[in-house]
């Protein structure tokens, strides 16, 4: 671990929906514990991200977007507005390993006892539906993607370049979650591939599904 006395921070948007921001946000805690860096979790919703091009999706997923993608960011929104940002982690956590390990599914069960587990007021449920905290849900989101653009996804991850200024990517996207000292590798390596002025993208096809299998 460096020794530099002040953790770099590392935003992260995320969508609870989403099996490789899942992935993803599980490296990067595991980048945590080798690098000196600290996570700081934002909400974005591919609802949102999708709602001005549902008929140009798949119906599949267009039916997941209109029927379980809203719920759960309501009730997360409300979560960081109600009890503070601080939350975010935990409950993410909570409701990953319900949604994406367990294969609970993200409906009103899964996202009740993610609350329960983490010691969230059940309460929170009365988001689901509707919440006063759009605008906040909305900001959040927009924060995130317009520091990469619209034709990404989540996860979103904003670090500190080499001039201080802000640098921000999608992904990566990765199955399995690279644990120990090549967690630290992809993390290095991701980072100075988005350090480059003018990079945009490096990509293969995705040939596995997400792994959860060692989360």
């Amino acid at each position: 671990m460096s020794e530099q006395s002040t953790p770099t921070p590392v935003d992260f948007w995320f969508d609870p929906l989403c099996p490789w921001a899942w992935m993803t946000s599980r490296w990067v805690l595991e980048v945590e514990k080798v690098r000196n860096i600290e996570v700081r979790w934002h909400l974005m919703s591919l609802a949102v991200l999708n709602e001005d091009r549902l008929d140009e999706l798949p119906e599949e997923y267009r039916e997941l977007l209109e029927t379980k993608a809203w719920g759960p960011v309501r009730v997360v929104i409300a979560a960081q507005e109600e009890h503070g940002a601080e939350v975010l982690g935990d409950l993410y956590t909570a409701l990953g390993t319900r949604i994406h390990n367990k294969d609970e599914g993200p409906g009103k069960e899964t996202v009740a006892a993610a609350l329960k587990d983490v010691g969230l007021p059940g309460t929170l449920m009365q988001h689901w539906d509707d919440t006063p905290y759009e605008a906040q849900l909305r900001a959040s989101h927009q924060e995130g993607i317009e520091k990469v653009g619209q034709d990404v996804g989540t996860p979103v991850i904003a670090v500190p370049g080499p001039d201080g200024e802000q640098i921000a990517f999608f992904g990566p996207v990765v199955t399995p979650a690279p644990k120990g000292e090549e967690a630290a590798r992809l993390w290095d390596g991701t980072l100075a591939v988005a350090s480059v002025p003018g990079f945009y993208e490096i990509k293969r096809s995705r040939t596995k599904d997400p792994d959860f299998s060692n989360l």
